[in-house]
């Protein structure tokens, strides 16, 4: 399937939930590290994972979010 002149390519908006300790720290030394991660994938650092209420998942979808990421 080819894209029409003038058209983008779908791209997904992601939501990521980091643990501060575990997670983050990964992104953060990548970006330390000059590495890129896409535009479309937000990350929100939280203090633990295992403390990410499920309303918080949810509400990401109502607010238009394609996918969501709770990494530890």
């Amino acid at each position: 399937m080819s894209i029409a002149a003038g058209e983008k390519s779908w791209e997904p908006k992601i939501v990521a939930f980091c643990c501060h300790w575990c997670a983050y720290a990964g992104a953060d030394l990548a970006g330390l590290n000059r590495l890129q991660y896409p535009a479309n994938a937000r990350i929100v650092r939280v203090p633990c994972s295992g403390r990410v209420n499920p309303q918080f998942v949810l509400r990401a979808f109502q607010r238009g979010a394609d996918g969501v990421l709770v990494a530890g």
